[in-house]
């Protein structure tokens, strides 16, 4: 382990359900969405553009990100809250990354969202946690409603405008599910505005005290995750009728699994039209701003503190959100960009280069060993996941844009990290939710993604050609090679990472490709 004072502070802002298209380096719906914080972390950073989740459902991707494995190996394969859960804790014994930078001296603390377990808590897993939870995911304290109580609007008092529900009637909440609203509280008395407060009390108090051991502070906000309940001026920020829907919304679901169809009418979406559609995605566009303006006020802290210099910033999303694209809601069995793209903005000062762009492709939870290099711990060996320091690592210019290589679309004003033995592809599951267990596995390149599915139709898609993945080429002569070469891959990553189906879906892709 390297000296305490030349380890660095880390604050990780993790946010729930957050596309990778709001704070893209460029796209229409980049440009229209203000995030003004995350885009200055890119500037002065390292802005990953092809990062992914390893599972698109929260538990399992939070607790692959605590242990640095793939779902299949901590357990935790879908929601512990529900009475379905597989796993309902992290099995003991399990390494994590914050046990072991708990060892190692640092002073860890939590807020907010924690969902890794209906009968442990950060607590557990060597964080000291400081409130903001809410009944559904975990309710470990009453912090919030008591701070919301002294304000005098009590937590499910206040008044509810521009209600959307699913179902027949959108306009309807005797039933259904709670897509989106406008509240009457004030910003200050928002979910959101209390994480960052206390996020703000707990780098004060590291700026206040003994500044010799270091921080890691984990501030987990509830958004951009429906219900999309905004205040103003974020709820009527941006205009429905100036959103575009996404190219995917013109989804037939021809020749795709029938799950697909089936999950649209299950979250009761089925008859959302487009004023509905744009009325929810606008509403989701003013969540991702409002917590962007609350990761503002963080970094202000940051500053005027004078930890900036000492403190690594990290900005990502547990998976993302489909908010209309293939006119499907939430999450689930289907695993397309909009859940499994996500967002990763990295800013280590003296060691990423301001304005970097790393298209190497990265999962989540490498971030659990790249925080443990960054600490100077060693990494255990249970991990399926690479530090990530070596991609932010400052280097020449030149070397850095990779050799042969010219500066790709959208990168003008900024530098390509590169790494020539990186993996070129990231490897993904799901394992179901509530709607019932539905084994896949995903490989995705640059180009191509292929999706395996055990009880149906695979999928293929060719992302150049296809950027809103509408047509699926499993079955197309012309991709034949494309296909059986991803099929290889895949192969190799579940042999890699001990996936246990790697005893028998091998054999089955094999058997799929010979004459």
């Amino acid at each position: 382990m390297v000296d305490a004072d030349t380890r660095p502070n880390v604050l990780l802002v993790l946010t729930d359900q957050e596309r990778y298209d709001c704070s893209a380096l460029d796209g229409p719906v980049a440009d229209t969405v203000e995030t003004e914080t995350i885009d200055h972390l890119s500037a002065t950073g390292t802005h990953f553009e092809r990062a992914f989740t390893p599972i698109s459902i929260c538990s399992s991707a939070r607790a692959s990100l605590l242990t640095g494995r793939f779902p299949h190996g901590h357990g935790m394969l879908n929601n512990c809250h529900e009475d379905d859960a597989l796993q309902p804790n992290l099995p003991p014994g399990i390494p994590t990354f914050s046990e072991k930078l708990d060892d190692a001296g640092y002073h860890l603390t939590y807020t907010g969202k924690w969902h890794v377990g209906r009968d442990q808590t950060p607590e557990n897993f060597g964080f000291s946690y400081l409130g903001g939870s809410d009944t559904h995911h975990d309710d470990i304290d009453d912090a919030f409603r008591e701070y919301r109580a002294e304000r005098g609007t009590p937590v499910g008092e206040a008044d509810l405008e521009d209600i959307i529900y699913t179902g027949t009637d959108p306009r309807d909440d005797s039933s259904g599910t709670f897509v989106a609203a406008t509240t009457s509280v004030d910003v200050e008395e928002t979910r959101v505005w209390f994480l960052a407060e206390r996020t703000i009390d707990a780098i004060e108090a590291h700026a206040n005290g003994d500044r010799d051991d270091p921080f890691f502070h984990r501030a987990d906000f509830y958004g951009p995750h429906h219900p999309y309940v905004v205040p103003e001026p974020y709820a009527s920020m941006y205009d429905p009728e100036n959103v575009d829907l996404p190219g995917s919304y013109a989804e037939t679901d021809a020749g795709k699994p029938q799950v697909h169809a089936n999950y649209r009418s299950y979250r009761g979406v089925e008859q959302f039209d487009r004023e509905i559609w744009t009325e929810a995605i606008a509403k989701y566009w003013g969540f991702v701003t409002l917590i962007d303006d609350q990761l503002g006020r963080i970094l202000d802290v940051l500053e005027s503190t004078g930890l900036t210099d000492e403190t690594v910033v990290v900005h990502a999303s547990d998976h993302g959100d489909f908010a209309g694209g293939h006119r499907q809601f939430n999450k689930g069995p289907l695993m397309y960009d909009d859940t499994y793209h996500i967002p990763l903005q990295v800013r280590w000062p003296g060691v990423t280069e301001p304005g970097s762009v790393c298209k190497e492709p990265v999962h989540l939870h490498d971030l659990a060993a790249t925080f443990l290099e960054m600490g100077g711990v060693a990494i255990p060996q249970s991990f399926a996941s690479r530090s990530l320091v070596p991609l932010l690592e400052a280097a020449d210019a030149e070397e850095r844009m990779g050799e042969g290589e010219g500066k790709g679309e959208g990168e003008s004003e900024g530098k390509r990290t590169a790494s020539p033995t990186w993996s070129d592809s990231v490897f993904a599951q799901y394992h179901g939710d509530e709607f019932g267990l539905y084994t896949q596995r995903m490989i995705r390149t640059d180009r191509y993604k292929y999706v395996y599915n055990a009880p149906d139709v695979d999928e293929l898609y060719d992302l150049e050609a296809d950027p809103a993945e509408l047509q699926n080429l499993i079955d197309h002569p012309d991709y034949a090679a494309v296909r059986q070469d991803l099929r290889t891959e895949l192969i190799n990553w579940m042999e890699e990472t001990d996936d246990p189906n790697r005893k028998w879906v091998p054999d089955v892709l094999r058997a799929t490709e010979e004459p």
